[in-house]
């Protein structure tokens, strides 16, 4: 058998698949809420043999492909995990590399047709002030220009930890009580998530927490938000997430029985 028709057989095989995926969830609960840890970019890059900035191009790349299957599949708002905290400790070449390609495609978000057209509102949650200003800026008017859209969500984790988050939270609350504008007896659950960074998202806790790469950890991630999320890791580095691959997430999302605590 020739190569081509070798390749055309597999990716005959794939479309079937892919075509029976979306068959089989199109009439069950679709997430809300899906937020990623969009992990193994340098791994992949490096398995490679290219440099590890390269996995992230890549990874940005995906990044606008898993945009366009969630508008398909109607899930509302995505979270992506991108640069934490921890991530400003990485060699400084890789830091600078990362925040020039994020500066690049907050450019392209601001004029691509597909954020406008289905009224995707771009936030970014994170401890914006260690932004390099000029990628800030970027991605501030990306924010402005797509402030007032409500029918989807895409919320880019940057310089984000869930314990600065928290922490984050926490001040904000004992700034209003030292000014008298809340007691401390009304601090509650729900005071808390008005203060963190998802507060104003429709829904501000993920159905559902994908990471990529075989690691099985949470790694700091929505800490508060993840209470009661379906967590689901999959053995496969983030530039090669493919449609199948977020559809069988969301299939296993669906198979499970969810209590949320009860």
């Amino acid at each position: 058998m020739s190569l081509l028709k070798r390749a055309l057989r597999v990716f005959g095989a794939y479309k079937f698949y892919e075509r029976w995926l979306f068959e089989s969830i199109k009439n069950g609960e679709i997430p809300s809420h899906i937020a990623l840890i969009l992990d193994g970019n340098r791994r992949w890059a490096l398995g490679k043999g290219f440099e590890p900035w390269e996995g992230h191009k890549y990874g940005a790349e995906k990044v606008d492909e898993l945009l366009d299957w969630c508008l398909d599949l109607g899930v509302r708002i995505i979270t992506l995990y991108i640069f934490s905290t921890e991530n400003f400790k990485r060699p400084t070449r890789e830091v600078e590399k990362l925040f020039q390609l994020l500066k690049e495609k907050g450019i392209q978000y601001l004029k691509d047709e597909r954020i406008h057209k289905h009224g995707v509102r771009v936030k970014v949650i994170g401890r914006k002030e260690l932004i390099p200003h000029d990628v800030r800026e970027i991605l501030e008017k990306l924010e402005e220009a797509t402030n007032n859209y409500c029918n989807f969500f895409v919320n880019i984790a940057v310089a984000y930890g869930g314990r600065a988050e928290i922490v984050d939270a926490t001040k904000s609350i004992a700034s209003k009580v030292l000014r008298g504008e809340l007691q401390v007896a009304d601090i509650n659950e729900q005071v808390i998530e008005k203060h963190l960074y998802t507060a104003d998202l429709p829904k501000n806790d993920p159905d559902l927490i994908i990471r990529t790469s075989g690691e099985e950890r949470i790694s700091n991630f929505l800490l508060w938000q993840c209470a009661y999320s379906e967590l689901i890791f999959l053995d496969v580095y983030w530039p090669e997430f493919r449609k199948i691959d977020l559809m069988r997430a969301i299939r296993i999302y669906q198979k499970r029985q969810r209590r949320l605590g009860a």
